[in-house]
């Protein structure tokens, strides 16, 4: 499947919304990726996830770990694939940094694969990051379904994106579309 494939699933499933909106960053844009309109059908998320799979069954993947709230799916959906376990990273206490609750732990050394949805400044992948480390593991690598950071996020580990995009995001004092007076909507699963 080419990148060009993955991008037209986010157009097949009105995951691709127009308009103003407020990331989970802060930042605002244009462009919102609503992951979980791909999430919420079985047959498209598998579709998606089976590709992502693709990427990292080479590289004797372990476990497959995802953040809340749609890592939960997409790590299940890999790990189903590469024949692996699968655990989430829930918000600690505050909001800052991830943790493993529910008694999910990982063994020293295990090779790990980190999966997310949306890639934006890449804080819930750096938050898995250093959960991961703290155990010890081994990080074979990050599958993130779209990487809309235009690349600019730069990871230590091999990062397999199904597509990139550049799109844009302000900061709120720098925002065209505030200056314009356009309504603002805020989407996404962490307080703002």
């Amino acid at each position: 499947m080419s990148e060009t494939d993955i991008l037209e699933i986010f157009k097949e499933s009105n995951a691709l919304l127009e308009g103003h909106f407020k990331l989970t960053s802060g930042k605002h844009s244009d462009i919102y990726y609503e992951k979980f309109n791909i999430l919420r059908q079985p047959r498209m998320c598998e579709k998606v996830c089976v590709e992502m799979a693709k990427s990292f069954e080479n590289d004797n993947v372990e476990l497959v770990v995802g953040p809340t709230t749609g890592g939960i799916i997409i790590a299940y959906e890999v790990a189903k694939y590469l024949g692996v376990d699968s655990i989430y990273a829930e918000a600690a206490e505050g909001g800052k940094g991830r943790v493993f609750k529910r008694g999910f732990f990982i063994e020293e050394g295990t090779r790990v694969l980190i999966v997310d949805d949306v890639l934006t400044t890449g804080t819930s992948i750096f938050e898995v990051i250093e959960l991961v480390n703290k155990y010890k593991a081994n990080i074979v690598g990050i599958g993130e379904f779209l990487d809309r950071s235009g690349g600019k996020v730069k990871f230590d580990y091999p990062f397999k994106p199904l597509a990139t995009v550049s799109a844009d995001a302000w900061e709120p004092e720098d925002c065209p579309l505030c200056k314009k007076g356009m309504p603002i909507t805020q989407r996404g699963s962490r307080k703002f």
